[in-house]
């Protein structure tokens, strides 16, 4: 950038004046502009806009359109391509728990929950002490009213995180919603001793 300028066009001052250990920072007065000449091309306002939306055009133009599924196998191939670019990114990323959430989310979403299972497990095999994938796979669970499952997970991150305290409460909470009281108190017990 300081070779565009011509030698003798900033008046630099003493470092006295300097805004401190921060080069990019530094003060108004620290460099002056001696060449006040209009550049000989000029640029309008209205060029800078038609510029500006002109990029945004392109941007949008890279976005893919929303696609519309009409049968079985065109929803079957939507699949197929939606896990391989899922399972392109956990190659890519593997200890990024946010891409195993959002995947097994989707497959949720897609009423796969046998996959959903999986990608969750897997995930678990890379980070088990990760507080948020435990909660979103308990979740999962729940809100398809897979009790059950609910339940061993429950145990299993208890058993694997005895002091995560907000596992012990949430699995009492559940139990005393579905009105067993008994399962409810011994969750309460390990909890506050």
């Amino acid at each position: 950038m300081a070779s565009n300028i011509p030698a003798g066009a900033l008046r630099q001052q003493g470092p006295e004046s300097a805004g401190g250990n921060y080069p990019l920072h530094r003060s108004r007065k620290m460099m002056e502009v001696k060449n006040k000449m209009p550049a000989p091309v000029q640029i309008t306002a209205e060029q800078l806009l038609r510029e500006a939306v002109d990029r945004q055009l392109d941007d949008l133009s890279q976005i893919r359109p929303q696609q519309r599924i009409v049968d079985e196998e065109e929803l079957q191939q939507y699949r197929v391509r939606k896990r391989k670019e899922f399972e392109d990114t956990l190659r890519r990323q593997r200890h990024h728990i946010g891409t195993w959430i959002k995947y097994a989310e989707w497959e949720a979403a897609q009423k796969e929950f046998r996959r959903a299972r999986s990608v969750f497990e897997r995930a678990l095999n890379v980070d088990f002490q990760n507080t948020t994938l435990w909660l979103k796979y308990i979740e999962m669970e729940s809100k398809n009213k897979f009790i059950n499952s609910c339940r061993n997970l429950y145990d299993r991150v208890c058993l694997l995180l005895p002091r995560q305290e907000q596992f012990w409460f949430k699995y009492a909470h559940m139990e005393e919603l579905l009105g067993n009281y008994a399962a409810s108190g011994a969750m309460h017990r390990p909890a506050a001793a």
